[in-house]
């Protein structure tokens, strides 16, 4: 196996490197192909239509696109509405209590719909599959669901839905982790033109206090960066600008493969010639390598942007959290990312509330946002999660201080959002051209390399460009730009 003078793997040695590796891998021993199970697909969905909805992260969001790309394949079309369809599909989070009362009370209101039309299928899927205690309620509350799978077999769905159209009994299908494995090829509907997703890593193995994932997702697998360079070469050839490499830890990638890491991965998805922008999505703080922060900085395809998730700024909280690492050695890994990449946009999320959380502790966080300086944060209140070790704890912070620390903590945001938003106007951006507003067919959407969203006005045909603006004006969460002439970047 021969690597780089910086040590990374060639990307033209991936074939070699994988028959260097003598120790079968977890990845490599349960590979599958599903182009050899879709010989099997018939086309039961000819003539009828499917809608899913969607809750949850990109990973849910990205299962979604996959689990069309499958129904499509059997000949299901997409719905318009959901109350339109022959099939509907929930695909569910388990993170936040919030979550999955709302899909309760979704699919509360499909019984009459069934009832009506008992040729509807319904189906219930992703993290919240996982859970017993939702099967069983499914069992004895809502038989008008026909199928429920989890996150391990999102591949057998038509098989399901084949099944589903024989039976009268909802058709439980869960595995557990120990059973998992990779998935290649699968079909995807992709549901935008412009950015894509591609998983490269599955499951968590961190097991913080307060967090369901690693028992609803399963242990951590990668995919072996043969598929994944493969996949990107694929997009970029069908015209994609710009790929976010989906996983719940990513930086731990390659942890179940020989001699290949997240920081080599990154340094061969930036060799695939095309593709503008290479962003990663969730990183954990506990192992984000100064190798990992080099490569970020050498590569002008890896966006200057960061989200690195904190959850507190207390290192009392953080220990009780099982975080894995302290505020001090928090703010030295960002002082060592700001040190090596200067113009770096770094967000964060943060949970306030967790059980034991003093006043003083929830103030630590607060100047935490203010040292760091974040360009946004996704910020929640604590929601227990049954079968989670922070559930023993004592949950002594009242629903009216949660409440109160989280306006409190997003008025700090939302004003160091603001003022980083207005150090940009008057400057000269690149941006990448989305697609149409979602409020304003008049308005295009674009993003920069901080992955800060730009509104502009300019011709449908810069969708899909990278093209200078400047910034005019500065919102909390936006900013507005004209288009430069001779914007467009060839």
């Amino acid at each position: 196996m021969s690597v780089n003078n910086e040590g990374f793997i060639q990307i033209d040695d991936l074939d070699q490197h994988a028959a260097d590796t003598h120790r079968p891998t977890i990845a490599e021993r349960q590979r599958v192909d599903y182009r050899e199970i879709a010989k099997e697909v018939g086309r039961l969905g000819e003539g009828k239509t499917y809608f899913i909805r969607t809750h949850g992260c990109q990973m849910n969001e990205h299962d979604t696109e996959i689990m069309s790309g499958m129904l499509e394949e059997m000949g299901y079309t997409p719905a318009r509405e959901m109350y339109d369809a022959d099939f509907i599909l929930y695909n569910t989070c388990a993170v936040r209590e919030n979550a999955e009362d709302k899909v309760w009370g979704n699919l509360g209101t499909l019984k009459p719909y069934k009832a009506k039309n008992p040729n509807l299928i319904i189906g219930l899927c992703g993290c919240m599959a996982q859970e017993e205690v939702v099967r069983e309620r499914i069992r004895t509350t809502h038989p008008h669901v026909d199928i429920v799978f989890g996150t391990h077999n999102v591949h057998v769905l038509p098989s399901l839905v084949e099944q589903a159209h024989h039976s009268k009994l909802t058709i439980f299908d869960v595995w557990d982790a120990a059973h998992d494995g990779t998935i290649e090829n699968l079909p995807k509907v992709r549901k935008d033109d412009v950015r894509a997703w591609v998983n490269i890593q599955y499951g968590c193995n961190k097991f913080c206090t307060y967090c369901i994932v690693p028992f609803t997702r399963g242990e951590e697998r990668s995919r072996l960066p043969q598929d994944v360079i493969e996949e990107i070469k694929q997009l970029a050839a069908e015209g994609y600008k710009e790929i976010t490499l989906l996983g719940q830890n990513v930086n731990d990638y390659g942890i179940d493969l020989e001699g290949v890491d997240f920081a080599d991965l990154l340094e061969l998805a930036a060799g695939v010639d095309g593709i503008e922008r290479i962003r990663f999505t969730t990183s954990n703080p506990w192992n984000f390598t100064d190798k990992l922060i080099d490569t970020i900085a050498r590569h002008k395809q890896i966006p200057n942007f960061i989200h690195l998730p904190v959850q507190s700024g207390s290192s009392q909280v953080l220990r009780r959290m099982k975080r894995g690492y302290t505020r001090e050695e928090y703010l030295d890994l960002v002082s060592r990312i700001k040190t090596r990449i200067p113009d770096v946009a770094l967000t964060t999320d943060i949970i306030v509330g967790f059980p034991g959380e003093t006043e003083e502790q929830f103030q630590e966080t607060v100047s935490l946002l203010e040292e760091v300086r974040y360009e946004g944060a996704f910020t929640f209140v604590y929601s227990p999660r049954a079968g989670t070790p922070a559930t023993r704890l004592p949950d002594d912070v009242s629903e009216e201080d949660k409440k109160k620390r989280l306006y409190r903590l997003n008025e700090v945001q939302d004003g160091i959002s603001l003022e980083q938003n207005q150090k940009l106007v008057g400057h000269v951006l690149n941006v990448l051209v989305e697609c149409e507003s979602k409020n304003n067919a008049d308005v295009l959407q674009a993003r920069t390399e901080s992955n800060k969203l730009v509104h502009i006005e300019g011709a449908k045909t810069l969708i899909g460009q990278m093209i200078h603006v400047k910034v005019t004006e500065a919102k909390t969460w936006y900013l507005r730009g004209e288009v430069l002439p001779q914007g467009v970047i060839v």
